[in-house]
């Protein structure tokens, strides 16, 4: 079984994704939960984690509504807001038995024209909060904001943080100082063990000639850091499709990681995110 911990779904006739621009055309269409199973055929993916992909509660409202394989929700609350608290209730209020729920929370830092958001005094309150409700936090994070999210974890020390994308690594300009400045992150994030990190995005910041990119070593590099009870594969379908079809992508992450035991690779490709995502969440019928 394959848990595949980070896809997204949209609808850009529902709501504003400022980032689908003309850059990424063919993606900026409806993909619902149809897309997202003609996606996984004919593979042994059986249940996903979808993650939030703008600012508004009203997209993770109709992720939440979304039938299997959708097992749980990354979400989005407005972490500098005084009402947290209720705005995660408020969610939880919309998930109907047997359905996804509410299982972690991000935010597209990255974007953010400050650097340092994350290390923001509100939005290490905020994180605090989800700490306190057992709700694991989402890092979007590139380079530039690497300090700010360190800031933030060592803040929040009983919190759970998920490092997406692996920090999102230069790979179409991979060179030596590319991998060592990229795997010192790795490391700062991985001495930290309330810290996990995605397998995830790679094939996308490795750029249009990505099957000519070392994806595979930034991947094993991930495991190496981590360990494998702390990486979790995620396809980032279907920004992933700018690059290749879902199954390519999935392979890609398999033959990469081929070398570990069956009790590693059970870890990467499941274990782990269920664990974190998914441990309190009751079966779909």
């Amino acid at each position: 079984m394959i848990l595949d911990a980070h896809h997204h779904l949209w609808d850009p006739a529902d709501r504003d994704y400022a980032w689908l621009d003309d850059s990424v055309a063919p993606i900026r269409r409806r993909f619902d939960v149809d897309d997202l199973r003609a996606a996984v055929d004919g593979t042994d993916v059986q249940a996903t984690i979808a993650v939030q992909a703008v600012h508004d509660p009203a997209e993770t409202a109709w992720l939440l509504s979304r039938p299997a394989p959708v097992a749980g929700v990354v979400g989005w609350v407005d972490l500098t807001a005084p009402d947290v608290v209720e705005q995660l209730a408020a969610l939880v209020d919309l998930e109907r038995p047997g359905g996804p729920r509410l299982v972690g929370i991000r935010h597209l830092a990255h974007d953010e024209p400050d650097r340092d958001w994350l290390a923001r005094d509100d939005v290490i309150a905020g994180v605090r909060v989800l700490a306190a409700a057992g709700m694991p936090f989402d890092l979007l994070v590139r380079d530039r904001e690497h300090a700010a999210a360190v800031t933030l974890v060592d803040a929040v020390p009983d919190g759970v943080f998920v490092l997406d994308h692996a920090g999102k690594p230069d790979i179409a300009h991979d060179d030596t100082d590319v991998r060592i400045a990229w795997r010192a992150r790795m490391d700062d994030l991985a001495a930290r063990p309330n810290v996990l990190c995605k397998v995830s995005g790679l094939v996308t910041e490795a750029g249009a000639d990505w099957r000519d990119r070392p994806v595979a070593h930034y991947a094993r590099q991930v495991v190496e850091a981590f360990g494998p009870d702390r990486s979790l594969f995620g396809s980032d379908w279907p920004v992933s499709t700018l690059q290749g079809e879902y199954a390519e992508v999935l392979r890609t992450a398999s033959d990469a990681l081929a070398d570990l035991s069956d009790d590693e690779r059970d870890a990467v490709f499941h274990r782990t995110a269920e664990r974190v995502y998914l441990a309190a969440v009751p079966p779909q019928t």
